[in-house]
């Protein structure tokens, strides 16, 4: 069941060059990713033209509208919910909003966001940690510390950020994946090389992080679910 609250904060979004919505009076529908809705009068509706398209997703029934700023369209990139399929805490009569990746920018106040808005019930914490953190691919120790960092995310399995100096970078090639994470950063990837075999993009870091996650920066990640990582000499579930 969605949730929808009011959001205190100013929401811009811009297309080709332009704002094209602008508010105060935003609504965040909850969810796995929360999404920001603006009210009708606070969109420049003269770049919007409605559209036939109509479906039926997880959360209920949409109408669209085609976004065209200066030439360049945005199909069906706008859109409300007309219903929901199950009871919805709160409403977006007169709302709508934008498919995140067709527009140019997103800004809360006068900061650009990424990815999604952030919900204020999600938590990054950091903790620096003298517990063994040992890492092993195909029989091989690649990182090994007592100087970990702890992330522990709201609905994210504890993640291990493990300092470059405790890590066989030798055994590690940087490649040109990039994922964005709106409470962390940009991250970057690399991938091991164990006898022969490659494992592509099963390290990370954010070498540039938010300031919300700002001790991990330079510390590397290994993808717990793909590999073996023992705390304190006891091997994690993957």
């Amino acid at each position: 069941m969605p949730q929808i609250e009011d959001s205190p904060r100013r929401v811009r979004v811009k297309f080709n060059g332009e704002i094209i919505a602008d508010s105060k009076r935003m609504k965040l529908m909850l969810g796995r990713h929360p999404v920001y809705f603006f009210p009708q009068q606070d969109v420049h509706m003269e770049f919007l033209t409605p559209t036939d398209r109509e479906r039926n997703d997880s959360i209920g029934h949409t109408k669209h509208w085609t976004v065209t700023v200066n030439e360049k369209s945005a199909i069906n990139a706008a859109y409300t919910y007309t219903s929901f399929r199950d009871e919805t805490e709160g409403s977006l009569d007169g709302y709508l909003t934008f498919t995140w990746r067709e527009m140019d920018a997103w800004y809360e106040e006068a900061e650009e966001i990424f990815g999604h808005p952030r919900s204020p019930y999600h938590r990054v914490d950091v903790r620096r940690s003298d517990r063994h953190v040992r890492v092993v691919i195909d029989g091989v120790t690649v990182a090994e510390t007592t100087n970990a960092l702890f992330l522990f995310e709201t609905g994210i399995r504890t993640r291990y950020y493990i300092p470059q100096e405790d890590i066989r970078m030798d055994l590690l090639s940087r490649t040109d994946t990039q994922t964005i994470c709106p409470y962390k950063g940009f991250a970057s990837y690399w991938s091991v090389t164990i006898n022969g075999n490659v494992y592509e993009d099963i390290v990370w870091a954010y070498e540039d992080p938010f300031p919300e996650a700002s001790p991990i920066k330079g510390a590397l990640s290994f993808y717990n679910e793909k590999l073996d990582i023992y705390v304190d000499g006891v091997l994690e579930d993957k």
